[in-house]
Formats: C-alpha cells, sequence, structure tokens
C-alpha cells in the first residue's frame, strides 16, 4: 500500500478543506464589512434634524453637522469604498436603501462647502456649478452626481421601479419631501417609504385640495416625475398595486389630503382636477 501517496493525497485534501472555509470566512467577512443599518447617519441625523409641523416635515442643523463634519465624511468615505461588484451582491432592498442614504448625506456635505453662506442649493449655480451634475463625490468605484443617483440609478426602468423614492431623497429645500431623522435600512424600507408618503402627502403647505378652486393642488414633483406615477409600478417589492395614475394615486390617500368627506370623495373619484404648485427652493436650514 502507497502510505507516502496516501498521506500527500490527504494532505492535499485537508489544505482544500482549510482554503475552502478560509475563502467563506474572508465572504463572510467582506459581506459584514459594510453597515446596512447606517448606525453612523443615524447617530448624525437624530442630532441635526428637527421634526416641524407635528412630524409631517422637517429642518436641518447645519450647523450641528458642520461641527460633526468629521464624523460625516467618515460615513461618505465608507459609501464611497463600496464597489459595484459588492453592491450588485446585495439585495434589493439594501441596495435602495444604500443609494437614498447616499444622496441625502452627500447632498447634506456639498451644503457644508459654503455654508453659512448659501440661502438655496442653487446658490452653486445652474449652468456652471450645478450642484445636481456636479461629480463632486465617488461612488461605485466612479465619479459620480446627485443626479446620477436619482435619475441614472433609482429612477432606471427596471431598477427599483419605486416613486417613493421621490418622498425620501432630500434636495436641501423647503419644497422638499423631508429628510428623515433616521437612515433608511433594509429591514424596514418598506415601511419608511409608506411613511415618508404619508407624512409628505398630509403637508397642506405642499399638497391639499383647495375648496375656494375646487381642486386638488399637489407639489410640483408630480408634475416633474410624472411618469413615475404612470409606468405601472409596483414598489421595489413587487407587491403593491401597479400605479397608473397620478389620479389614482391621489385617490389611496384621499383623507391625507382633505379634510372634508366631499372633498376626499371627489379626490376619490378622480374628479378633482390637479394644480401643480410652486416649489420653494430655500434652504431648509433651522432658523436660528
Amino acid at each position: 500500500m502507497n502510505h507516502g501517496g496516501w498521506r500527500m493525497a490527504n494532505g492535499g485534501w485537508r489544505k482544500a478543506l482549510v482554503a475552502a472555509i478560509a475563502l467563506l470566512f474572508a465572504t463572510a467577512a467582506a459581506a459584514q464589512g459594510f453597515d446596512h443599518e447606517h448606525k453612523a447617519w443615524s447617530a448624525l441625523l437624530k442630532k441635526h434634524v428637527v421634526l416641524v409641523d407635528g412630524g409631517k416635515a422637517s429642518q436641518v442643523r447645519y450647523a450641528g453637522f458642520r461641527q460633526e463634519r468629521a464624523a460625516l465624511k467618515s460615513y461618505l468615505d465608507s459609501l464611497s469604498k463600496v464597489t459595484q461588484p459588492e453592491f450588485e451582491g446585495w439585495s434589493k432592498a439594501q441596495r435602495l436603501a444604500f443609494l437614498i442614504n447616499a444622496y441625502n448625506a452627500f447632498a447634506v456635505e456639498k451644503i457644508l462647502t459654503r455654508y453659512p453662506d448659501i440661502a438655496s442649493i442653487w446658490d452653486f449655480g445652474k449652468i456652471f456649478g450645478n450642484p445636481f451634475k456636479d461629480p463632486f463625490f465617488s461612488l461605485l468605484g466612479r465619479e459620480f452626481t446627485l443626479d446620477g443617483i436619482e435619475h441614472g440609478t433609482l429612477r432606471k426602468p427596471g431598477a427599483f421601479d419605486e416613486p417613493r423614492v421621490h418622498f425620501a431623497v432630500n434636495c436641501a429645500s423647503i419644497g422638499c419631501p423631508m429628510l428623515r431623522e433616521e437612515a433608511y435600512v433594509a429591514a424596514r424600507l418598506d415601511a419608511q417609504l409608506e411613511e415618508q408618503a404619508r407624512r409628505f402627502l398630509s403637508d397642506r403647505s405642499r399638497n391639499r385640495y383647495d375648496a375656494n378652486r375646487a381642486r386638488l393642488e399637489v407639489s410640483k414633483i408630480f408634475d416633474w416625475f410624472g411618469d413615475d406615477w404612470t409606468r405601472g409600478y409596483r414598489g421595489f417589492e413587487g407587491k403593491g398595486e401597479p400605479i397608473r395614475s397620478r389620479e389614482d394615486y391621489f385617490a389611496g390617500y384621499a383623507a391625507l389630503l382633505a379634510d372634508r368627506p366631499e372633498h376626499r370623495k371627489a379626490i376619490e373619484e378622480r374628479k378633482a382636477p390637479i394644480q401643480f404648485l410652486d416649489y420653494d427652493w430655500t434652504l431648509n436650514d433651522v432658523k436660528q
């Protein structure tokens, strides 16, 4: 019997087993390397986001963020270190939460580059220096822009098909849906997005039924991104009813948009004409 050959074969088998176990642990460590709870971002938001109007809107303590800019930059660095292959290995909910949080965190950082000498995000410029088209950060291994996150990734047909992202990304403006007071996380993402939708739609400064004019007045967001409410999207989980029109969508939230039963009925029956309100681009800073 060739004992030497058996020992060599057995030793090779053991080496292969050890290598496989090491690869398994390395893969697991890599998967756990990024904090999908986004704890660092949540900690900053809980300190520097102030809820107003009964929680339907929020303001931001940019002065507080400026004092903790090192912590913010550390979080942004953690986002920028994520590679495209790593990102593609995550669940859809993890990818969506990552992108929303990245948009919001980098938007805050953009404001801080000029704060406090800034009254609107458009102070950077609309043609030259456009803050939404400026590749001022890196993500997934390449230069990225805020528009790249929102329009090139979040709104890309077939990627998430989730209109509620418009209630989650915050463009540092009063007219924009509120910056949430916590990070978005995969485990609670659907509930978080739905709460954001309900908060925004119940904010009468931006969405309401006007009894005097017998019409539904809603945010300009529903005009700019109207297609997202007409393509039959079912949400990132694919479980919701297909959204085929803004009228159908508003009908489901009539109780938030109007107080009187007859006005709610007009919305539910799709009989209320829609008017889009002006957008307030004033910085959503906490008034000192």
